[in-house]
């Protein structure tokens, strides 16, 4: 293990320097284009300033806390009970028969079309906007908890009546081991999908602080190269937060050859 961690460390300047290559480019590209004159951009050096007055303010520390602990509080609630459902259908027919239709439709109305109606019932907050990203990271494990409790092989299944498991052995001991690749597939879409439900619940309410919410208020003021670095830690973020779950779920998953 301890060899496997320094060989990823020695390839990792490497692998940055090559994932370096094409944005350095395009900041190249960028400060060509401005200081041509060709197009109406922000120069590098002024989005720099931009970065310093946000960070000298506080104001981009405030916004990205505020928007890290939406997308986290909506997976926290979203992702436990889109397992949760997506198990039970894969055990108990009746359950996937009864709430899989109504599911399976709800889950065809884009999350920020739910918006609007949330908005009506529980105003224009904090509390819409956690409702929305739970959503959000609902869908994405309940369908993958669901293929993953359904695709279990039936030699494990064989083996669980002869050892006598009762339903909730046979759930502990047999399903979830043997779904956990699918239900952590599922978790790392809701991380994706929340991350993107909650800037854009964000952009379009304007409630509160938040990544999104400066965006808005940078469009508003014509601020480009305050837009520019928001954008850009928005995506730095994103990149960073997958990066860490897809390392926890290869360690997770570290009995599984093909995951390596």
């Amino acid at each position: 293990m301890e060899d496997g961690m320094n060989g990823w460390l020695a390839r990792f300047p490497v692998r940055a320097a090559i994932g370096l290559v094409v944005p350095a480019l395009l900041i190249l590209w960028w400060h060509w284009r401005t200081s041509a004159q060709i197009a109406t951009f922000a120069p590098p050096a002024a989005v720099g300033r931009a970065l310093a007055e946000l960070l000298h303010s506080g104001d981009l520390l405030r916004d990205t806390l505020s928007t890290l602990k939406r997308a986290f509080a909506g997976l926290a609630i979203g992702a436990p009970l889109g397992v949760a459902a997506g198990v039970a259908m894969g055990i108990w027919r009746p359950v996937d028969r009864t709430l899989g239709p109504l599911l399976h439709a709800l889950r065809q109305v884009p999350m920020i079309g739910w918006l609007p109606l949330m908005g009506l019932w529980f105003g224009v907050g904090e509390g819409t906007e956690l409702i929305v990203i739970s959503m959000s990271a609902f869908f994405p494990s309940m369908l993958n908890s669901h293929a993953g409790v359904a695709q279990v092989e039936r030699r494990y299944l064989d083996v669980g009546s002869i050892l006598r498991f009762n339903t909730a052995q046979r759930i502990r001991f047999i399903l979830l081991p043997a779904a956990m690749p699918l239900v952590l597939t599922g978790i790392t879409q809701a991380l994706a999908f929340s991350w993107i439900a909650t800037i854009g619940t964000e952009l379009l309410t304007g409630a509160g602080s938040g990544l999104g919410v400066a965006m808005s208020q940078a469009q508003v003021q014509q601020r480009l190269d305050v837009m520019l670095v928001v954008i850009a830690v928005t995506a730095a973020l994103g990149f960073l937060i997958n990066q860490i779950f897809h390392r926890l779920r290869q360690s997770l998953l570290r009995w599984q050859p093909s995951v390596q």
